[in-house]
């Protein structure tokens, strides 16, 4: 009988206790910043790996010690359903934002409105990203998918 769901990983060093994929390392500062205060409480001296799995529960992890999306005060990116989701966490722009952007010019000029919070030393993406890293690459992974989800004849190329 073939089973429903794929077995499980067995995780690595650095790889997530849940789903066994790679983790990335966080700053500390991210998860102080991120994490709800009952979490905070619990959260030991180790350095801590984000894991990106859509479909795994857990945000950050070290050993045995797991925070959940539900410990983060923040929607997750990566984590949530593809539509409105938040894609950069500074000027709060959504994947939405991205779209409509797309659909009225055939560009999103969030990137270049991010470039210039970054460029100017105004972006905290150690504190506001769950990630803990810029969002430029999400946010140029989400205008690929709307442009190409656009008509051929309506994409704008600059």
């Amino acid at each position: 009988m073939e089973e429903c769901c794929p077995p499980r990983r067995e995780p690595r060093a650095g790889s997530c206790p849940k789903c066994g994929h790679a983790g990335r390392e966080v700053e500390r500062i991210t998860l102080k910043a991120l994490l709800r205060s009952d979490a905070l409480a619990r959260l030991g001296p180790e350095e801590h790996l984000f894991c990106a799995t859509h479909e795994c529960p857990v945000v950050y992890f070290q050993n045995a010690e797991v925070f959940r999306r539900e410990d983060v005060l923040v929607p997750v990116f990566q984590k949530e359903v593809e539509g409105g989701r938040t894609v950069c966490y500074c000027l709060e722009i959504s994947e939405n934002q991205i779209r409509r952007e797309i659909e009225a010019s055939g560009f999103s000029s969030s990137t270049d409105r991010i470039k210039v919070l970054v460029g100017s030393g105004r972006c905290a993406c150690e504190l506001r990203n769950p990630q803990g890293t810029c969002c430029l690459g999400n946010v140029a992974a989400m205008s690929v998918s709307a442009t190409s989800a656009r008509p051929p004849d309506a994409v704008c190329i600059r």
